[in-house]
């Protein structure tokens, strides 16, 4: 497996194409936001502090599109187990993607976990599988915020996020964190 590498704000993203619960294809190249593109990768069906964070985006998804923000929820589940957590969850509005290999998962910067077994939710983890993160990504294709994460605790609140969207949008905002060489500047 490949060693992490950070997405740096205003450079491309990788290219990110997975399949959807309920059918079809979800790609980031077909992307068309009005501001920004919004992917929220997962931990799976074990991990319940997900449920509880996907269903609080799930009922604040008009929210997101009212601000010209295109949402997907992703993780390296299988097709079975993203589809129970889609009903286990009652996620009825999100773009619920699955199959993320974990080559994907390091190219996005993400943090891969080895199972603990069953959880407190009742179902085990899968041998290996990629830790949370949070990247707003714009209609180019270049990173505005990302986040990532070594643990399932303490997400970005979505409420926050929100108002931020406002902020950044109203004063065009510049994604921050861009310098690549600080010792050439």
């Amino acid at each position: 497996m490949s060693a992490i590498t950070p997405l740096m704000p205003r450079q491309k993203v990788p290219a990110l194409s997975v399949p959807l619960v309920g059918g079809g294809t979800w790609s980031l190249a077909d992307q068309t936001p009005e501001n920004f593109t919004m992917v929220v990768f997962y931990r799976g069906l074990h991990c319940p502090i997900c449920g509880k964070y996907l269903k609080d985006l799930d009922d604040k998804l008009a929210d997101f599109a009212k601000r010209g923000v295109n949402v997907i929820v992703l993780s390296s589940d299988t097709q079975d187990r993203a589809e129970t957590a889609r009903e286990k969850w009652a996620l009825e509005n999100l773009d619920l993607g699955y199959g993320l290999s974990l080559e994907q998962a390091r190219e996005w910067g993400l943090y891969i976990s080895s199972s603990n077994g069953v959880t407190s939710s009742g179902f085990e983890e899968p041998a290996l599988f990629s830790e949370p993160g949070l990247f707003l990504v714009r209609p180019d294709g270049t990173l505005y915020f990302g986040t990532v994460q070594t643990m399932p605790f303490a997400r970005p609140a979505f409420a926050e996020i929100l108002g931020a969207l406002d902020f950044v949008i109203a004063k065009n905002y510049p994604a921050r964190g861009e310098v690549i060489d600080h010792t050439n500047i």
